[in-house]
């Protein structure tokens, strides 16, 4: 007899489908650009440097098929431009990775411009990068919010990081709720930490490649690999949230 793939449990493959992701040319970004596009889907991503957006587009052509712009999510007419961009390069998108993200330190640690810029990129963008992508985006579509283990792991040179994380994952659950009945899945994804220039800045290179080595500190394609499973559940299930941990880390 010959077998037959249950329709109800298949998973729903990625080729064919297109990605806009903010924020796609370093660390956890570009991890999943490339993922995505070595699976078949088109993606387009922006960045804030020149040559880390050329780096980026270099590695997702190598596998598939993708492109990008340099701007600043900071400014708000900024954001509209990178999503009118993407869904005209894209010809409509059915997949959105809101992730773009800068460090931020404690309270009494930053200035009142740093604190400002912080809100802007990390959670004022995020707000308005779901409202640009809610308003384009195809029916039976996903939307991946990156946000961070840091939003529960609170510490006192993290206190206005974890403030914004933890907005991101309340907004991320009520927005679920929101577009849900749209047809949009909306997943949060919380990674514990992960090597990038923009996460520990003051942590050598060869320091991170050891804590990833010790399974102490994920790499940013461990994070793409959730993506991908969260992506290619089949429509009629939702991947609320993920948490992602380095394994030396799983007893604390």
């Amino acid at each position: 007899m010959t077998e037959r793939a249950d329709l109800h449990t298949t998973a729903r493959p990625l080729r064919g489908r297109r990605a806009i992701i903010t924020g796609g040319t370093t660390g956890i970004g570009r991890a999943i650009a490339v993922m995505l596009a070595a699976n078949g889907v088109k993606v387009y991503i922006c960045g804030r440097d020149e040559r880390y957006l050329a780096d980026a587009l270099t590695h997702i052509r190598e596998v598939g098929e993708g492109d990008g712009m340099i701007t600043e999510l900071a400014d708000p007419d900024k954001v509209r431009a990178f999503f009118d961009a993407g869904e005209a390069y894209l010809g409509g998108f059915d997949i959105t990775v809101i992730n773009a993200a800068v460090a931020a330190g404690g309270l009494t640690q930053m200035t009142e411009d740093e604190l400002r810029y912080a809100i802007a990129v990390d959670f004022t963008a995020y707000l308005l990068s779901a409202h640009h992508a809610a308003h384009r985006m195809t029916p039976i579509g996903d939307m991946v919010i990156i946000g961070s283990l840091s939003a529960h792991i609170l510490g006192p040179s993290s206190t206005v990081y974890a403030g914004i994380k933890s907005g991101i994952a309340g907004f991320s659950e009520a927005l679920r709720r929101e577009l849900g009945p749209k047809g949009i899945r909306v997943s949060l994804v919380e990674p514990g930490k992960v090597g990038s220039d923009m996460q520990y800045p003051d942590v050598p290179d060869d320091k991170q490649r050891q804590m990833i080595e010790a399974e102490q500190m994920l790499r940013g394609e461990d994070i793409a690999a959730g993506v991908e499973f969260l992506l290619t559940q089949p429509t009629r299930s939702v991947i609320q949230q993920i948490v992602i941990v380095p394994r030396a880390l799983e007893g604390e």
